[in-house]
């Protein structure tokens, strides 16, 4: 089985900055990518932002500018970094990873998600 764990939720004034990290940790065999989806109350989960093994990272127009994810291959780490915050981005950010289980084959696994509340 693979583990995401999750931290780095919280309450932040608007304009602050919060940072995301996601660890994996299990029967993986390789990532090809992570990335953060998030689902604000009464919508639907959306996409943030992504990254590949090869760095290559894309994001959501409403955070470009503003978020930036990176990833720690050596320790199966995806972080997202998350600059002048705004009310709109409340909501429960989830953790997903993308490629091979050494003991399923393919590999789709979600994290518990963490709570990000903009408020003043």
């Amino acid at each position: 089985q693979v583990q995401l764990v999750e931290s780095g939720g919280g309450l932040v004034q608007p304009g602050g900055s919060l940072r995301l990290s996601c660890a994996a940790s299990g029967s993986i065999f390789s990532i090809y990518a992570m990335g953060w989806y998030r689902q604000a109350p009464g919508k639907q989960r959306e996409s943030v932002a992504a990254v590949t093994s090869g760095g290559r990272a894309n994001y959501v127009d409403s955070v470009k500018g503003r978020f930036f994810i990176f990833r720690d291959n050596a320790k199966n780490t995806v972080y997202l970094q998350m600059n002048s915050l705004k009310p709109e981005d409340t909501g429960v950010y989830y953790c997903n990873v993308v490629g091979s289980s050494s003991v399923t084959g393919a590999l789709d696994a979600w994290g518990q998600g963490t709570l990000v509340t903009v408020s003043s």
